[in-house]
């Protein structure tokens, strides 16, 4: 899912805040509570016939699938939300709204921020005893608070081709300098810089490419994951669809679930999209996204 824009306040830390009308104060709450009736609406028929869940006491041994957007993440949620004892909570909309701000705060406050909000859907949702499966991208950026907060956690980390990435960003065209609309967060979509930009490329960030710009997105967000070092599974987009079987046992053992469900879950996965750049990236498009990706391509053997 598209990416959000970084809280644009112009206010430090340090500074005075502006103060906020009553007016203000109402459309934030009215949006607010629309992000968590929408999340929640979602997650509370996923549940299924789960009910003796909720006699269950909180289970804390939380799932985030990170990743780049359009790395699988989406499919690898799904898949292990629908073993039993678990449930997809998909995107949490407030915590994806909230993120931006979120990564610029202090670790414990970060931490705190992330686990709030998805307590809140997970309590309101009636899902608290289950283990709860998270598939917000950008939560790459406050993983290292998010681990930290959740102490029973496990993050699953999705790695694709950096290539195939640029050409699936380009045909949803949420980067492009010519795409409009908005994402469920409520953010635009566009060739602004979005918060994981280095602050002083903000600028360069919006005149370059647009494939240089989704080349742009896929590095950052794997270098943010990647700093994370504990409890953390690396799988490869390229082996779950050739060989679901071995990736699928390999991470039952992580999640210390029988492999059978998961093998099942994942034996869905196909390979059509492997290698696409190929046909669809032009020699153009190709040589911007490894100016800008080239040295992580390289690392994680990819060229």
């Amino acid at each position: 899912m598209e990416v959000t824009r970084a809280h644009e306040s112009g206010t430090s830390r340090a500074e005075e805040p502006a103060p906020v009308s009553t007016g203000q104060s109402v459309r934030r709450a009215l949006w607010s509570a629309s992000f968590y009736a929408a999340t929640v609406s979602r997650v509370l028929p996923r549940a299924g016939l789960q009910t003796r869940h909720r006699m269950r006491p909180r289970d804390e041994r939380t799932v985030f699938v990170v990743g780049s957007p359009r790395s699988g993440t989406s499919f690898m949620a799904r898949s292990i939300g629908s073993l039993p004892g678990f449930v997809d909570l998909g995107e949490v909309t407030p915590l994806k709204a909230a993120i931006p701000e979120l990564a610029t705060a202090p670790d414990g406050e970060a931490g705190h921020g992330v686990r709030r909000r998805l307590e809140r859907v997970r309590t309101f949702a009636l899902v608290s005893g289950l283990r709860s499966v998270e598939q917000t991208p950008e939560l790459a950026f406050v993983l290292p608070a998010t681990m930290r907060a959740y102490p029973q956690g496990l993050a699953v980390h999705m790695i694709r081709d950096g290539r195939d990435v640029v050409s699936s960003l380009l045909e949803r065209g949420w980067l492009r300098q010519d795409h409009g609309g908005r994402d469920d967060a409520k953010q635009p979509y566009g060739a602004y810089a979005r918060f994981w930009v280095e602050p002083e490329l903000a600028q360069t960030f919006e005149t370059v490419s647009d494939a240089r710009r989704a080349a742009w997105a896929w590095r950052r967000y794997v270098e943010a994951v990647r700093k994370q070092t504990e409890r953390v599974v690396e799988v490869r987009y390229e082996q779950l669809v050739t060989d679901s079987k071995a990736v699928a046992e390999d991470l039952a053992g992580r999640l210390d679930v029988p492999p059978e469900p998961l093998v099942e879950a994942l034996a869905s996965a196909h390979s059509d999209s492997v290698g696409r750049y190929h046909a669809e990236l032009t020699a153009e498009e190709l040589a911007d996204v490894e100016a800008e990706a080239g040295g992580l391509l390289d690392e994680l053997g990819y060229v």
